[in-house]
């Protein structure tokens, strides 16, 4: 049985496989207005929780956020389940099916073997489409892919069932038609205050822009405090969390920007055009820090002195809190 489902790459799986459910349900909702809408920007250093042994930075809510408030704001429902049974989630999936209905799930990246192994990890919270079976494997949309995919029956549960962090439990959710009419402006503007509100005005020091804050004050410390050697790690976790797992810090800024685009449409205020285009640079400044980061690490700076990646930090935090200030007085 395979479902007539149109598959659309995306930028990141959880906005792409949000969006392109409510596809299949005739919203037509771009990937960017999904994120916006899901109110999927974010950031947090967080050193007390450990991701491989270092501390865990994050350019975006936490998984599974972007879909619940999206599908929220929408008036789409959700209907998600887990399983402790391997052959209870496969009859699921199959049963979903059998029935026309294509399902999203989540998995853990490093068991899917259609990524090349160079980009698996362990990662646990990789959403993805299946639409469709074939013999002993699934048809896939994996958003993060240019076309579609046949994975193996066995693989697919695998990482369906993959441990530790986040483990998906063998997670399947579906969306349905929700009973109250659209309203796509009061969707746009509370995705847009809410992400406004925990970027500038959460009194956390660890969330927000005073995040990248404190994120750069530790990192020109580092040096001095760990060594050079661990200092490098720390600063190569910051660049792995920002640029190889989802889209990251950069990346996440030009999906952003994207949705103030079409926020500017929608709710007929031009100037979130002129704040996208604010937001695109303070994306090409956090690919910046990257860079510089990524030469360090590799030998090519001076893994001594991190003052110069502090200060981009501190030019991203005071662009996005301009960007973030303003957008609470416009919506």
């Amino acid at each position: 049985m395979t479902v007539a489902f149109q598959h659309r790459q995306s930028a990141h799986c959880e906005s792409g496989v949000a969006a392109n459910l409510l596809g299949y349900l005739g919203l037509e909702v771009s990937e960017a207005l999904t994120f916006g809408i899901g109110a999927g920007l974010f950031f947090a250093y967080l050193p007390f929780i450990r991701v491989n042994y270092l501390p865990l930075v994050t350019y975006r809510s936490k998984p599974g956020e972007i879909l619940r408030k999206a599908t929220g704001r929408l008036g789409v429902r959700v209907t998600s389940r887990r399983f402790r049974s391997r052959t209870e989630a496969r009859a699921a999936l199959d049963e979903s099916l059998d029935q026309g209905r294509p399902v999203g799930l989540q998995t853990g990246v490093f068991w899917l073997p259609y990524f090349p192994p160079a980009l698996r990890f362990h990662f646990n919270a990789h959403n993805l489409v299946v639409y469709g079976r074939e013999g002993e494997s699934y048809r896939i949309s994996d958003p993060v892919l240019d076309t579609p995919v046949l994975c193996p029956a066995d693989d697919l549960e695998r990482a369906r069932f993959a441990e530790g962090p986040l483990a998906p439990r063998g997670r399947i959710y579906s969306l349905q038609p929700g009973e109250r009419p659209l309203d796509l402006a009061g969707a746009v503007r509370a995705g847009l205050r809410e992400t406004a509100r925990a970027m500038v005005k959460t009194p956390v020091p660890l969330l927000g822009v005073r995040g990248i804050r404190y994120l750069a004050g530790q990192l020109e410390r580092w040096p001095q405090k760990l060594g050079t050697e661990r200092a490098g790690r720390y600063l190569g976790q910051v660049i792995r969390m920002q640029e190889e797992i989802g889209t990251g810090g950069g990346g996440f800024r030009f999906v952003y920007a994207a949705f103030l685009q079409e926020a500017a449409a929608i709710l007929e205020l031009p100037r979130l055009f002129d704040l996208s285009r604010e937001m695109t640079t303070t994306g090409d400044r956090w690919r910046e820090f990257a860079l510089l980061a990524a030469r360090r690490c590799k030998g090519r700076g001076d893994l001594a002195d991190l003052e110069p990646l502090a200060f981009v930090l501190r030019d991203c935090a005071a662009r996005e809190e301009a960007i973030f200030r303003e957008l609470l007085t416009l919506v």
